[in-house]
């Protein structure tokens, strides 16, 4: 007799990354098996080391919609995060210290 896989053996990704861009800072100093890593946890809503109500708005707005925020570290500790916008058209891949050059002029790849 087959058994049919069960939902939770073979999950579904919650929602698409849409153009994935990353800060310079993101490319030079965060390992790239990590990022990869990290982008797949985003987009099955394991939100990495973020507070109990970061998760909760998550959660949110994957239902209702919203941005999605993820915070990670790369095997050598730099922290870096990850945010889907709103509308799931694209996810950036920063450092923290690069979270206040958005308002200005960030470079992106």
């Amino acid at each position: 007799m087959t058994q049919s896989p069960s939902a939770s053996s073979n999950p579904l990704p919650k929602f698409s990354l849409g153009e994935v861009l990353f800060s310079l800072a993101a490319t030079t100093d965060i390992v790239a098996e990590d990022v990869s890593l990290a982008l797949k946890r985003h987009r099955f809503g394991d939100w990495g080391d973020v507070s109990a109500s970061d998760k909760l708005a998550n959660e949110d707005a994957l239902q209702f919609g919203g941005r999605l925020f993820s915070a990670y570290q790369d095997r050598k500790q730099v922290k870096f995060w990850i945010i889907t916008e709103h509308d799931r058209n694209q996810t950036s891949v920063l450092l923290p210290d690069d979270y206040k050059l958005l308002n200005t002029q960030p470079t992106w790849h």
